[in-house]
């Protein structure tokens, strides 16, 4: 893992830790400087009482929103010191120069690169101790200059890694602003679709926070501890089948039919303990309706969830959807009575597939997380999550939005290729469209 973020972001995270050598602390000598040395250094940001707890073997304290004051402060990994990558050109959080032009990360990276090499530096270094790379995966903001920044990395990778998958999960600021800002946001964000989903393959907005929030969770939208969260039970989950053995195929199964969708949408339901019958009597329906597939195919992508991590449309709006993948984990079919059911199932048509992906694994009771996010379990032994990736219909509505953006608020010289550039990835998610290759030569 590689974190790179501007200054002040990491809070209480030492780039030395318990698990490597304290050599920061290590005297560096005088060298050629016979003068008196005048050191000029930061006050420390104090430990928190949980890393104080997990350091002394207590038992951790509950967080809360109040406690969390850093991402760092409810993290429990210790990070390789070539992990933790700062940028000195900004600070978080700066109104004196904010990190929010697109093009602002675009040259941050450009002059960082020229002068490191960053991929050689921060990523290559680790790649080479992998035994087998499976994808590649990005977190990173697309409505501000880290969209920026992380074009230009996507690029670098896929220049470096061509035979890989990417992964980019483009985290989105769901609050709500002025309208200067969301024009700015809009902006960015039309950008970073144009340059970045082409290039990867997989493009996932994430609204954060998601703007409708089912009644059975607690959520402090104003939190970023609870929606960091909240966003992390989705990803986790839905990705799950990548880390599991016997699941070899799910690159194949994010390509679809013809690899051409690429932006994907995340949604999630959690399911309580006390609506487990419910939860199986949905299986079975799923089931049920595997059976007559030709008749029910399109209900069988219609599933709903509670939780769109993507997009709010609430009309309801009818969608085309051209691919979903949904994985259901702390449901085991077998113990449900349900042998006929394999862990993984797949239909497809000419036009749609869905594959779905069971797990008797649940998501576990973290105590870095919310106490009060979820339904408590009763059996204690985590949540039943239900997940999707999907592209659909949706997908071109909201480019189409972004194009309007576009040609109304990005500057002349840039105006036409991004708007046709946005143009040609709408298309795909057109109803009836097809690609080129799916032409007859006759």
């Amino acid at each position: 893992m590689t974190s790179i973020s501007a200054q002040g972001a990491f809070g209480t995270l030492r780039k030395y830790n318990a698990l490597y050598e304290l050599s920061e602390d290590l005297d560096p000598g005088q060298g050629l400087w016979d003068g008196r040395e005048i050191l000029q250094q930061q006050d420390r940001i104090p430990q928190s009482d949980y890393h104080k707890s997990l350091d002394q073997g207590l038992p951790a304290p509950q967080l809360t929103s109040e406690t969390v004051r850093y991402w760092s402060d409810f993290s429990r990994v210790f990070y390789h010191p070539r992990s933790i990558i700062q940028l000195n050109d900004y600070e978080l959080n700066s109104r004196t120069m904010p990190f929010e032009d697109w093009t602002v990360g675009e040259e941050l990276f450009t002059d960082l690169d020229k002068e490191h090499d960053l991929l050689d530096r921060d990523l290559r270094p680790f790649a080479e101790e992998c035994d087998q790379i499976r994808a590649l995966q990005l977190f990173t903001g697309s409505d501000d200059a880290w969209g920026g920044f992380a074009s230009r990395y996507v690029d670098r990778l896929s220049d470096e890694f061509g035979k890989k998958s990417i992964w980019v999960w483009a985290i989105e600021d769901g609050t709500k602003a002025q309208r200067k800002v969301e024009v700015k946001r809009d902006m960015n964000k039309a950008r970073s679709v144009c340059t970045i989903s082409p290039q990867s393959s997989l493009y996932t907005p994430i609204v954060d926070p998601p703007r409708r929030l089912p009644s059975l969770l607690h959520v402090d939208p104003q939190s970023e501890f609870y929606t960091s969260a909240l966003i992390c039970s989705a990803v986790e989950t839905v990705t799950l089948p990548s880390r599991l053995r016997r699941y070899h195929d799910f690159e194949a199964s994010l390509a679809g039919i013809d690899g051409t969708h690429k932006i994907f949408e995340l949604q999630s339901t959690i399911v309580p303990d006390e609506e487990k019958d419910a939860a199986k009597s949905f299986v079975r329906k799923l089931h049920d309706n595997a059976q007559s597939l030709e008749r029910e195919f399109s209900e069988e992508l219609e599933t709903k969830f509670d939780l769109d991590f993507t997009y709010d449309d609430p009309s309801g709006k009818a969608r085309h959807v051209f691919n979903q993948i949904q994985v259901i984990r702390g449901f085991d079919p077998a113990s449900e009575g349900l042998e006929y059911f394999s862990s993984q199932q797949q239909f497809r048509d000419a036009e749609q597939t869905l594959e779905r992906f069971y797990t008797p694994l649940r998501f576990p009771n973290l105590d870095s997380f919310p106490r009060d996010l979820f339904p408590v379990s009763k059996s204690g032994l985590g949540n039943q999550i239900s997940t999707a990736l999907t592209t659909s219909s949706r997908t071109g509505d909201k480019i189409k939005a972004l194009q309007m953006v576009a040609s109304r608020a990005i500057s002349v010289d840039e105006r036409e290729a991004l708007t046709n550039g946005l143009g040609e990835i709408r298309e795909s998610y057109e109803t009836g469209w097809m690609s080129d290759s799916d032409f007859d030569d006759d």
